[in-house]
């Protein structure tokens, strides 16, 4: 007589089975009913369906969304920016949207944009909204919006100052959502194959109360506090990042006690940034830098070259032209050629 295999830990446990789905449960009792259907009861059966159907997918972005932050993709800040004595790193829309969809499609997900305006109201002007989605293969999606005024800095023109915004907020938007940061360049440690150590990046609540710090510790003419070296400062001293506003006054207190020139860096927001109350970031520009790039790009106010034509009738101003002496907009031909010869 042949002994029974002494069960194991591991052969004891048992499979969890998932759970049946509601459309075959609706198979069946169809296939019970004979013809004779309860529609209502059809009805939430399919009711149940669409519940289900809609966990399911829920809890398989979780999942996805949990893999994908296990072995987060490092974005290297792949452009340089110098003028005078300053000069920055940052990483460029198009790095950080190729490393986060890259990594993101591994795991059934991918990343869009929704760009709308919202309207002007009594105590604000007309602002550009931009939303980030992040949808699983399986259909749930989860979304963060941002919106701003047009950036007016520099010459820009309206559709300058529009993409200018939207670029800004889309690179935030995909950042906020996936929870990631960008990193430095490092030819030393990274370089010799070393990575550095893996620091949870603070969440949107966090960096509000990390803000409401850097307004507040005084700075030298010129510079402002600079809210990432706030963060690490706060969470090399107690792994922690402020989480309260009851811990914000004695914190602002520290900061206001140290004696660390490093904390403060040259405050090179635009007007439109400090009127937005923006950090600012490594593609902040003050206004007379974007106005000198603006000149060499674009040429001056002075430098513009008048349209040919104007009509004298209407003071209309156009260089395309059906018949060289007639307006194109009133049809007279009280017009004047402004290239011709005197």
């Amino acid at each position: 007589m042949e002994k029974e295999p002494q069960k194991t830990e591991a052969t004891a446990i048992q499979k969890a089975e998932p759970a049946q789905s509601p459309i075959i449960q609706i198979g069946e009792l169809v296939r019970q009913s004979d013809g004779k259907i309860d529609t209502a009861g059809l009805e939430k059966m399919l009711e149940m369906q669409f519940r289900y159907e809609a966990n399911e997918a829920r809890k398989a972005f979780v999942v996805a969304m949990a893999a994908f932050k296990a072995n987060p993709p490092q974005i290297v800040k792949d452009r340089t920016v110098s003028y005078g004595q300053t000069k920055y790193n940052h990483a460029s829309l198009a790095n950080v949207t190729a490393c986060i969809n890259s990594a993101l499609s591994e795991h059934g997900l991918s990343s869009a944009w929704k760009t709308e305006p919202v309207p002007a109201t009594e105590h604000e002007k007309a602002k550009i909204r931009v939303t980030c989605k992040i949808t699983h293969v399986m259909g749930h999606s989860e979304e963060t919006s941002l919106d701003a005024l047009p950036d007016d800095s520099g010459k820009k023109n309206l559709i300058q100052q529009a993409g200018s915004t939207i670029t800004y907020l889309q690179r935030y938007t995909l950042l906020a959502l996936t929870g990631l940061a960008t990193y430095e360049q490092d030819d030393d440690g990274n370089g010799a194959g070393k990575k550095p150590p893996t620091v949870r990046p603070p969440t949107d609540e966090e960096w509000g109360f990390i803000d409401m710090i850097c307004k507040a510790v005084p700075a030298p003419d010129g510079m402002r506090v600079d809210r990432k070296k706030v963060a690490a400062i706060c969470y090399e001293a107690t792994q922690l990042y402020p989480y309260h506003e009851k811990a914000v006054p004695g914190i602002i207190r520290w900061f206001t006690d140290m004696d660390r020139p490093e904390l403060f860096i040259p405050d090179n927001r635009s007007d439109w940034e400090k009127q937005e109350d923006m950090p600012g970031d490594e593609d902040s520009v003050p206004d007379t830098e974007a106005d000198r790039t603006a000149t060499e790009k674009f040429g001056k106010e002075n430098e513009i070259v008048p349209c040919r034509f104007l009509c004298k009738a209407c003071d209309h101003e156009y260089d395309r032209y059906i018949k060289i002496d007639q307006c194109p907009k009133c049809l007279t031909k009280d017009v004047i050629d402004r290239q011709a010869k005197q």
